[in-house]
């Protein structure tokens, strides 16, 4: 079926479309022109920080600093528009979220202006869609190419290129004008406006054991209203790939009594249902810490108060006091392991030492090596990348398992230590080990973690989050490479169990065959060459395009720090350190270095 007409609005899709476009367009005046097409209002944050009249501490209701999300205001339904011109200037509409989309839904017929639900779904296409009829009267579909879903918590799905989609929807006459009656909930928006309109927030939620705090990145638009969201999607609970692998301290029943979150000075209050006041000291200070965690994201807040009926709860127990802070974005020390002169070696300071209380491994041939935060355990392959062993000061080596191929072992913060391979059939499996506590001379007990979308893949990487939490993977299919983070599930033992349905990530590299956390929210891929000059990238959970690093002849191997200006990489020539965005030598001493985890 032929489209009856491009959108008249497609303008919206193109790349120039920025803020620093908008900002120009608006000190030069260009709206005054476009105003019959579709009017652009930039907000600058330091205007929505201008103080109203009143005393210090004036409600700024929900507000952010960082509030820089543009206001699209289109134009309403124009009187005889056809139905075609109604659902485009719908659609098209649905970029001006302002005062809960008013202007779209003047689009609609009355009782669907009420009931439409805008913020229950986000599509955001690429190029430009269309309005073809659906073969009945009245009755049409709106066609676009989805590049990602967001839903009303802000957990973003990203689809590949040449993903179709198309929504149905039915006009009808109210009163002699076309409006549309029968359409489902949400806003479609195209690819270059969302860019603009929403930004990456990290929410936050537990470790099973109310330790560490870990990361759900969501998306929401950056307005004033950015703050009641953030809450929301906190209470609401974690997205589905770590819905069982982490806790949080607010209670399922638990809501927000009123539609907003304002900042007072700048404390966030956030006005919660009694559950808050059933809720012990221990959770109080939980879920505050969640918030506090959450909200760092905006400079405007500086503190949170949770209160019920819009009076103050206390958080603290009188008797017990406060709570140890959780854990944010654990880092590993400064030191490494590495290999040199087919021994596990500490690598710091530009220079190799050995490694108190461990015996030789040079029969092993080792390889890959790994080490737990505390030294008290470390793990490599053997000779080629063939067999799996665990190494404990004091100890002989112990063979954890003599398969043929596996991927270099991590060592999670609980002291499992984690690897892939084939199995007994020959497909691939994750299984972690627990050498500490097994008596010499017996087998370390172990666990093989289900992860049925492993299956029919290679893995090249497995690393297990700083958080012990997520699990970061990359593996091969048919020459493609896909980097993807799951959840660790954990049995009531705290053993491990499974792995959640994973996330994928955006990668270029074809050949990329190591990927490691550089902290919570950073990966760095890398593929390897004996000679050729390798690219790696930088990955961010916060979206956007991979970020490349400086090439450098020769990489076999990588290791990441805390942080992008601890990221090293070792050729045959030696180390080298990325300073800023160029490599460094640092001398030999040592190869295959490997951070702690």
């Amino acid at each position: 079926m032929k489209p009856l007409r491009r959108s008249r609005f497609a303008w919206l899709s193109r790349p120039w479309l920025s803020r620093a476009w908008l900002s120009r367009a608006w000190s030069s005046r260009l709206l005054g022109a476009a105003g019959a097409l579709f009017a652009v209002v930039l907000t600058v944050s330091a205007c929505a920080q201008i103080p109203t009249a009143g005393a210090v501490g004036t409600s700024k209701d929900g507000g952010s600093a960082i509030g820089n999300a543009p206001q699209y205001i289109p134009l309403g339904p124009q009187s005889g528009a056809g139905p075609q011109s109604i659902i485009e200037g719908f659609f098209n509409a649905g970029s001006g979220y302002q005062n809960d989309f008013t202007v779209a839904r003047q689009f609609l017929a009355p009782s669907n202006a009420v009931s439409w639900k805008p913020s229950q779904r986000t599509l955001v296409y690429r190029g430009s869609a269309s309005v073809v009829s659906a073969g009945r009267p009245n009755a049409y579909r709106y066609e676009l190419d989805v590049a990602y879903s967001v839903d009303q918590d802000g957990i973003m799905t990203q689809y590949p290129p040449g993903t179709k989609q198309s929504i149905d929807v039915e006009v009808s006459q109210i009163d002699g004008q076309w409006r549309v009656s029968k359409l489902p909930d949400g806003t479609v928006i195209p690819e270059e406006t969302f860019k603009v309109l929403y930004r990456a927030f990290s929410v936050y939620f537990y470790d099973p054991s109310f330790a560490v705090l870990v990361p759900d990145v969501r998306w929401f638009i950056d307005n004033s209203g950015v703050a009641k969201s953030l809450v929301s999607a906190v209470i609401a609970g974690p997205a589905p790939y770590l819905k069982t692998a982490v806790a949080s301290a607010f209670p399922p029943s638990i809501r927000l009594e009123r539609e907003s979150v304002p900042i007072v000075g700048t404390i966030a209050q956030v006005d919660l249902t009694s559950e808050l006041r059933d809720a012990s000291f221990t959770d109080r200070q939980r879920m505050h810490s969640q918030l506090v965690r959450t909200f760092a994201a905006l400079p405007s807040v500086g503190g949170v108060s949770l209160r019920t009926n819009q009076t103050e709860v206390a958080i603290e127990d009188p008797a017990t006091g406060k709570l140890p802070d959780p854990i944010v974005d654990p880092k590993v020390p400064a030191w490494q392991v590495g290999i040199a002169d087919n021994q596990i070696v500490q690598y710091g300071s530009k220079q190799a030492s050995k490694i108190d209380g461990l015996g030789s491994v040079a029969a092993f041939g080792p390889s890959s090596p790994a080490s737990d935060t505390e030294q008290h355990l470390y793990a490599f392959l053997g000779a080629d990348g063939k067999a799996l062993y665990s190494l404990i000061p004091g100890q002989p080596a112990r063979l954890l398992d003599s398969r043929q191929r596996f991927s270099p072992p991590s060592i999670s913060p609980s002291d499992w230590v984690w690897t892939a391979g084939p199995g007994a059939t020959g497909a691939t499996e994750v299984v972690a080990y627990k050498p500490v506590g097994a008596q010499p001379g017996t087998d370390a007990p172990h666990v093989t973690v289900a992860a049925p979308w492993l299956s029919g893949r290679t893995v090249k990487s497995l690393r297990v989050g700083r958080d012990g939490v997520r699990v970061l993977v990359l593996s091969e299919a048919d020459g493609q490479p896909a980097l993807q983070i799951a959840g660790i599930v954990r049995g009531p033992d705290g053993n491990p169990k499974s792995l959640t349905d994973p996330v994928t990530l955006p990668i270029t590299s074809k050949s990329a065959d190591i990927a490691l956390w550089v902290d919570e929210s950073t990966i760095v891929v890398s593929g390897t060459s004996p000679s050729d000059p390798v690219s790696p990238e930088l990955v961010s959970l916060q979206g956007g395009d991979p970020r490349s690093i400086s090439p450098l002849a020769g990489i076999e191997a990588l290791s990441a720090g805390n942080g992008e200006q601890s990221i090293y990489a070792m050729t045959k020539d030696g180390i080298f350190l990325l300073v800023r965005t160029s490599w460094t030598e640092q001398g030999k001493g040592a190869s295959q270095l490997a951070f702690a985890g």
